[in-house]
């Protein structure tokens, strides 16, 4: 199984929608809360390539992009594959 990161923020529903449809599906991921913290949005913002709003999810090093795009890759059938890759 490929890793997960997604960036977040404490009080963001996109975030908290995400890191659920990854928990019913027993798929760990690692949380980089950005919310405080000006260099870990930086990072965040630089390894998206521009993306400023949260969340931002990387497949392994690969973008998805955030919530609307890891709930329509589910919906497609797509995201187990990509993560057993």
């Amino acid at each position: 199984m490929k890793s997960v990161t997604i960036y977040t923020s404490a009080l963001c529903p996109y975030c908290w929608q995400a890191m659920k449809l990854l928990k019913n599906k027993n798929i760990s991921f690692k949380e980089i809360n950005v919310g405080m913290n000006a260099k870990l949005r930086q990072e965040m913002i630089q390894r998206s390539g521009g993306g400023t709003s949260v969340p931002q999810i990387f497949i392994s090093e690969q973008h998805i992009g955030g919530c609307d795009e890891i709930v329509a890759l589910e919906q497609a059938g797509k995201l187990d594959a990509m993560l057993a890759g």
